[in-house]
Order: structure tokens, then C-alpha cells, then sequence
């Protein structure tokens, strides 16, 4: 690679021409970025799906599950729970508005058993306000997975949630609009699979006013 001459254009860059691979660096040195902080999910919806397979549960009952909920041709990312307290519902996405490939990022309850076991998911959220100035602070979310009837899960939902609010948020915000969902089945079929997701369609992108060369 030494002494090796390329074809060199940078929008954000003095110069523009040939130049030498070892001198890249110094080009580099003077591009600019903008500096982001982490990003904000704003828009979400709510979709769930169960599947049945005779062949396996990734590409089979999960697959199908995901089929059913509208989001298979996504990348799914899974996240922790917690909701922001810019987030807005909003419609699933249509099947033309998907990109196939593309990145969807979720709150995802999953459940993946083998025939004739039950399979049970449910998701729960409430959004804290502020007692004094009745600001929205966030959401708190919970989710379950296992085997239990509906009615059991829907109670261990309700508890894991005021477990939550009670311990660290009680004193200062008051829990609202709480909205729970559940699927529960039995699969016929040797594998079997099922989930309540909340997916996120937008971000806000805070960015933070300093300019960093690299």
C-alpha cells in the first residue's frame, strides 16, 4: 500500500485531488462530525402473534409469531423497559411502509414452549406523572413469559408493576393509564411460540452543540 496514489473528495474537506494512502490520515483530521446523545424512541405501537411449527421454534413457530404480528420482515432488537415521556402511540406500520431488512426495536414479551404445553406472554405499562406539576415523566413496563392461565399472568403483571412504582417512584409521581395485553395458547403442532411487542417507528436524536474532529 505504499506510496499507493487514490482519487480523494470530501464534501466537509479543504481538498480535493490524489493523494497518497499514508497521507489519509491527515485528511481526515480536519472532517467534522456532529455529536449525538443517545437516542429517544417517540412513536410506538402495540402488535402481538403466536406460531406453530413441526420443524423448529427460530425459523419456525418464532418466525410465524412474528408473521402474525406484522413484523417479520424486520431485524428485531429487543429493549429493556422503560418508556419515555415523549413516547406517542401510534398505528402498526403497513406492510408497504416496511422496508424489508430493516431495524425495528421493541419491548417484547416471548414465550417459546414444545406441543401441549401452554404458552403465555403479556406485557403491562403505566405512565408516571408528577404530582406537583402533572408533567408526564415516563412510562414504567413489565413484561411476563411462562406457563401460567391468563388470569395468573395478568395478576403477576399487576404486581410486578406496583412492585416497580412503589419502590423508588411513589413519593414523587402518580401512576396512570395503565394498559396491559395478553396472548396465551396451547400449541398442537411440536413447537410453539408466542408474543406481545410494543415496537418503536421514530426517534428523536438529541444533538449536543460542540463540533468533534476525528
Amino acid at each position: 500500500m505504499d506510496n499507493q496514489i487514490l482519487e480523494f473528495k470530501d464534501s466537509y474537506s479543504t481538498f480535493n485531488g490524489k493523494i497518497k494512502v499514508e497521507d489519509m490520515g491527515k485528511i481526515r483530521s480536519k472532517t467534522p462530525y456532529i455529536v449525538i446523545g443517545n437516542r429517544i424512541p417517540r412513536s410506538f405501537f402495540w402488535t402481538s402473534g403466536i406460531g406453530e411449527s413441526d420443524i423448529t421454534i427460530h425459523a419456525g413457530s418464532y418466525h410465524l409469531a412474528l408473521k402474525e404480528a406484522g413484523i417479520e420482515r424486520y431485524n428485531v432488537m429487543v429493549y429493556s423497559s422503560i418508556m419515555p415521556g415523549i413516547a406517542v402511540e401510534c398505528p402498526k406500520p403497513t406492510q408497504e411502509e416496511v422496508v424489508h431488512g430493516s431495524v425495528i426495536e421493541t419491548i417484547m414479551a416471548v414465550a417459546s414452549g414444545k406441543k401441549g404445553r401452554r404458552l403465555t406472554v403479556g406485557i403491562i405499562y403505566g405512565w408516571l406523572y408528577h404530582k406537583i406539576t402533572g408533567k408526564r415523566y415516563g412510562g414504567l413496563v413489565c413484561e411476563y413469559n411462562g406457563n401460567n392461565k391468563e388470569d395468573a399472568a395478568k395478576k403477576n403483571l399487576r404486581d410486578s408493576l406496583d412492585e416497580l412504582y412503589y419502590n423508588g417512584f411513589s413519593e414523587d409521581y402518580e401512576m396512570k393509564g395503565i394498559r396491559m395485553e395478553t396472548r396465551s395458547f396451547i400449541p398442537k403442532k411440536k413447537f410453539g411460540t408466542a408474543m406481545v411487542v410494543i415496537g418503536f417507528k421514530d426517534y428523536l436524536y438529541p444533538v449536543i452543540p460542540e463540533i468533534s474532529y476525528v
